[in-house]
């Protein structure tokens, strides 16, 4: 079958990637059923030990999307209402008014006007949105702390609110996806990750997707260095850390080719009903934490790209650690990369990043594998 993309094009803007900074790069392309992963730069900066295309890589908030596949199973089933209140299912953790007015919705779709709780758990941190504020010894002083669930959710509940329930744009929150983790468990009797594992993972067949059971990654995988926007110079390692400060909001371990393989699934309607993949994919405007406008469904993002139209998928940060999938509307292209490297931009004056020639490397390398 002859393919519609260049995989030599695609191997010289990878090893542009790492030119650019980053450590290591992998990332798979798949046009329906041809199938190429390149990789670029080393996993480690010490031994200089090359990334390769098996590597596991901590994906940050694309752990959004099999939590909220989670949740539309148990709508598919009838166990959930998207628009019934959360204070119904969750009356303590969300009580009085509030409980009333914000909808399982309006959770996923990040529109609850729920506040992020990062500022408040990392108080000594300042990660979200105060970066400028933010000392390099906070992240690693934080490495093995363990968070809970309730504690957090709390911080997020009592902080100022950033909208109106259910108003536009929304702004990103992961108080609200550690509340849809709280939610799987008062229905299902059973641990959020477990229930993700049993009802997507497993079902999906993934078998280099997990939760972490522990501060490290288990199997081959690359270190993750976070400069923090340039705070820490050189870069740091972080790949081990107790992720239990995001939980079914960001935690996962993954690879390029499962998470192609996920999406794919997803999409095609195998993961979750049509009905609710077509729930998912209604949008909404939400400010991210970079201040940016994005096109937000229910745990999906819309992305348009000037030469190839819509695509859909998610993107993920933590520390040290980046990725992004994206898959065609007609399930017929998609790419995952992951990157060894976050928060490279440094900052001006006023606390905004930069542009860095980092980013410009990953914007060929979309636009040529898609």
């Amino acid at each position: 079958m002859t393919t519609t993309f260049d995989p030599e094009q695609l191997q010289t803007a990878l090893e542009a990637v790492h030119q650019a900074g980053v450590p290591g790069i992998v990332a798979e392309v798949r046009d329906r059923d041809h199938i190429w992963c390149g990789t670029a730069g080393v996993a480690d900066t010490a031994t200089d030990g090359p990334v390769t295309a098996d590597m596991r890589f901590r994906v940050g908030s694309l752990t959004k999307t099999f939590t909220s596949a989670a949740i539309l199973r148990l709508v598919d089933d009838g166990a959930i209402g998207l628009d019934t209140p959360i204070g119904d299912y969750l009356p303590e953790s969300v009580p009085g008014e509030r409980g009333s007015a914000i909808t399982v919705r309006m959770l996923i779709s990040h529109t609850s006007g729920l506040h992020e709780y990062l500022p408040y758990a990392y108080s000594s941190l300042a990660a979200f949105p105060n970066v400028a504020q933010t000392t390099p010894d906070s992240l690693a002083d934080n490495r093995f702390t363990e968070f809970h669930a309730t504690d957090l959710i709390a911080m997020g509940v009592s902080a100022p609110a950033t909208g109106t329930p259910g108003g536009h744009p929304g702004v990103y929150s992961n108080t609200n996806y550690l509340l849809l983790g709280q939610l799987l468990e008062s229905v299902t009797g059973i641990a959020a990750e477990k229930f993700i594992t049993r009802e997507i993972i497993e079902r999906a067949g993934l078998r280099d997707t997990e939760f972490p059971s522990g501060t490290s990654i288990t199997g081959p995988h690359a270190l993750h260095y976070e400069s923090w926007f340039g705070m820490f110079e050189p870069p740091r390692d972080f790949s081990v850390y107790n992720m239990s400060f995001v939980g079914p909001a960001a935690s996962l371990i993954s690879t390029v080719s499962d998470l192609n393989h996920f999406y794919s699934l997803l999409l095609a309607g195998d993961i979750v009903s049509r009905e609710a993949l077509e729930q998912m994919q209604r949008t909404a405007p939400v400010v991210s934490f970079e201040g940016k406008l994005i096109d937000y469904g229910l745990g999906l993002q819309r992305t348009t790209l000037p030469d190839s139209g819509i695509h859909w998928g998610h993107e993920g940060s933590v520390w040290g650690a980046g990725a992004i999938s994206l898959t065609s509307a007609d399930n017929t292209r998609q790419l995952t990369l992951a990157v060894n490297l976050q928060r490279w931009n440094r900052l001006d004056g006023s606390g905004r990043p930069q542009p860095h020639p980092i980013d410009e490397a990953l914007h060929t390398v979309i636009r040529l594998a898609l």
